[in-house]
């Protein structure tokens, strides 16, 4: 049920942010906010979530390091928490077969509305 799941979103556009939480929000989940990588991985280093939605580029650590941060061989986050890419960096497609290594997802922000965001996150958690 989604009124369990918690969501921590890692993106520095607040705006954007909010708009993706309150249609989350609607849907049941709890949203929590990193609006940089560095405090973003330390949240999902001291916290359980069931999904972290992340963007690439932010200020102080990128999408990319938080990502390998967590998933790297000395990962310091849960495996069970599913990571999605949010980004609207479309990168070359080694460099998404990477990322999608490493992620359960990777979206492009200007490819999706807000309420397929949600059809997305309740497909994964």
């Amino acid at each position: 049920m989604a009124g369990s799941k918690t969501i921590l979103f890692i993106e520095d556009d607040k705006p954007i942010a909010e708009m993706y939480a309150r249609v989350l929000e609607r849907e049941g989940y709890k949203v929590d906010f990193a609006y940089n990588g560095a405090d973003g991985a330390k949240k999902a280093q001291s916290q359980h979530y069931d999904l972290i939605l992340l963007d690439i580029m932010m200020p102080e650590k990128t999408g990319i390091e938080v990502l390998q941060e967590l998933r790297g061989p000395d990962g310091k986050g849960s495996s069970e928490t599913k990571i999605v890419i949010l980004t609207n960096l479309a990168q070359d497609k080694t460099s998404q077969e990477a990322l999608k290594s490493q992620a359960d997802g990777y979206i492009i922000k200007a490819d999706i509305v807000p309420s397929q965001l949600a059809g997305i996150v309740s497909k994964l958690v």
